[in-house]
Formats: C-alpha cells, structure tokens, sequence
C-alpha cells in the first residue's frame, strides 16, 4: 500500500474513534471511570478533560504540565495541574504533529515533523506565548511515522527519533528508522540507536542511565506478527532490526533473507502484535509498593487495523536487578468496552509518586493513585 493512502486510512479510523465521544454528549459525562480495573489499593481521577488530542508530557518544577498533540497541532500547558483548580492554557497552534514536549532551564521544547522549537521562558509568559525559536530544522519532512516523542537524557542531550517514513522500506539509516540526539542548540546531532521503526517513548534507567524504548511492529504480517518490543540500549550504534527483522525472532517477508536475525539486538520484552505501545516511564516515585520501584510503565494505545482489538491499557514491565524483564502484567485496562473510549499515549510519574497518563481520544489528563 502506498504510504500516503495507509496514512489516510489510519487517520480516517481514528477519526472515527474520535466521533465516539463526540457523539456520547458532554467530555465529563463520556469518562466512565468505574469501567478502569487497577490492582488493589490504586485508585484513578481525571485530572482535566480540556486537552483534546493528549499526547506526550513533561511536567516543570512548578507544577505546569505541558502536553504535546498529533494531528491537533497544539501544545498545551495545564498549570496547577495536581492542584484543585488546573487551568488549560493553549501555547502554540502552529505546529505540524507536535507530539513531543521537553523542559530545560526554563524553556519548553517541541517537536515537529522536521524541526524541534524552544519556548523560552515559557511559564513566565503562558498568556502570551512568545513565537518558537528554531533549534534545528535537520529531520526529515515525511509525515509517515513523522511526529517525535523527545526527553533530556542523564548527558543533558536532547533525544529526537526519526521514523521509518513507510510500513516498511529500507531506507538511509543514518537518517530515518533511528534514535539520534543533540546538543541543547541543536548542535552535534548523532544518531544513537539504527534499526527502530518508530519508537514514541524512552526513558532511562535510574540505576544504569541507560537508554530504553518502546518500538512499533510493523503491519500487513497479520494479526499476531510482530510484537511490538520494549528494548534496552547497552552500547552506542546498536542496531535493532528493521527492516530485516522484527521482535528479536521475525524475519521481513521482503527484506528477511539479506540479513539475519542474529545480527540484532534483540528485545528485552515483547509486548504483543499491535498493541502500539507508546510513552513508556520508569516508577522512580515512592507511592507506590516498594515492588513497583524501578518497574516500566508503558501505554498502549491500541490497534487499528487488528480484527480483534489488542492494548488499550497501561502495562506494568518488572525487571530483576540484571535488567531482564521477569514478567508482564496489565496495570489499568477498561478504556476498550467493544469499542474504545479511550487510548493511552503516554506515562508520567509525578513528584508525590503517583503516576499520570495522557488519553488522546478522551482528551484527558488521568492520575493514578495508590490509597489502599
């Protein structure tokens, strides 16, 4: 399929999602809480409901929660947003998928298709926005996979992917199908990990400072081929497979027979076909029971084209102290009820240790506590 058309279909299913809560009435009225089912002891409240399209988060010092968007084109910032009275203030409109959202020394950073901006001095200035500074414009235009997640990594770069621009195709890898990284002007831009199709969240480890991300299986292989994968990068310029391989184990179809699956780094987990897992945390809080400490996060936003519906939910990853993944469990789930009403897009764990997550179909801000 051509990658224009596969785009049109996937955007025209998710405006379909969209048209749910449209057509249930009111936001607050279309949020069923009591559907999520959690372990025993959390308990999850809507934070705001103001943010259509909620993508990734990155929450100051201050308590301002910015919040990236898809196809909305907006950034947002909700301040007072673990307070009794979060206010949605819109921050730019003007960008093309600005997904990702960043915060250093007082400036808000976001991503678009082929370039990341810097908003300077952003929270003294929320109801007046001041026009982006360009800080690169380097990254490719292709709006296939195009929209970036982007966090500050422990070296103090910025960490900006670059998708692959199809379902699948092999295209220059020291350009497309990676995670790349670059100084806070923009400077020394390098790539950092080859091989990813489209990851939409990293974090670090809190222990090792190493690097790990969630990656997206490619379509078209069927309703169980291939998991998406959550992986674990150990040294610079690994390579992850794509497009010859998929999920440690999967050989392309097409590109399968010039390279072998051995020359990968394979997975540390795989999350199931389809899934599209996407923001994905470290629990670094002390809520929680000390068995979460250092657990991952993830969001599964949910999949479009599998015939029955996978995801919708958040996960829990629990590592040993080696970093190999002992299990997997579902942590929230009840956002798909035949159909979805809701779709996780990303994690956040905020300083009182509860953990936030973003709903770009509901346009929603939820926080997850635990209070036994």
């Amino acid at each position: 399929m051509r990658p224009h058309l596969h785009f049109l279909i996937r955007s025209v299913r998710q405006s379909a999602l969209l048209a749910v809560i449209l057509l249930a009435g009111s936001a607050a009225a279309a949020l069923p809480l009591d559907q999520i089912k959690l372990p025993a002891g959390f308990r999850i409240e809507v934070l705001t409901q103001d943010v259509p399209g909620a993508r990734a988060m990155a929450l100051s010092p201050a308590g301002t929660l910015f919040v990236g968007t898809l196809r909305e084109g907006k950034v947002y910032a909700v301040t007072d947003a673990l307070g009794a009275r979060p206010r949605v203030r819109t921050i730019t409109s003007s960008l093309r998928m600005p997904a990702g959202v960043a915060l250093r020394d007082g400036s808000l950073y976001a991503s678009s298709v082929s370039r990341i901006v810097r908003f300077d001095h952003i929270e003294a200035r929320l109801d007046n926005p001041p026009e982006p500074v360009v800080v690169s414009d380097r990254f490719p235009t292709e709006t296939h996979h195009g929209w970036k997640f982007i966090a500050f990594g422990p070296d103090g770069y910025l960490y900006v992917p670059v998708g692959a621009p199809c379902n699948i195709c092999a295209k220059d890898e020291n350009r497309y199908a990676n995670i790349m990284k670059m100084k806070p002007d923009g400077s020394d831009l390098q790539v950092v990990a080859r091989g990813v199709r489209n990851t939409v969240g990293f974090d670090w480890h809190p222990a090792t400072r190493e690097l790990w991300f969630t990656d997206n299986g490619r379509d078209r292989m069927g309703d169980d081929v291939p998991d998406d994968e959550l992986n674990r990068v150990t040294a610079a310029n690994q390579h992850f497979g794509y497009p010859y391989c998929h999920a440690g184990n999967v050989a392309d179809p097409e590109y399968g027979s010039q390279r072998a699956c051995s020359e990968f780094v394979g997975p540390v987990a795989r999350l199931g076909a389809h899934v599209a897992a996407l923001g994905m945390r470290f629990y670094t809080g002390n809520q929680f029971p000390p068995a979460y400490r250092n657990n991952v996060f993830i969001a599964e936003h949910g999949s479009w084209d599998r015939s029955e519906p996978s995801g919708y939910r958040v996960v829990r990853v629990v590592l040993d102290e080696s970093g190999k993944a002992v299990r997997q469990e579902v942590f929230a789930q009840g956002w798909l009820r035949g159909r979805p009403w809701g779709r996780p897009a990303d994690v956040l764990v905020a300083p009182d240790g509860s953990l936030l997550v973003s709903d770009d179909l509901a346009g929603a801000i939820y926080r997850i506590r635990y209070a036994p």
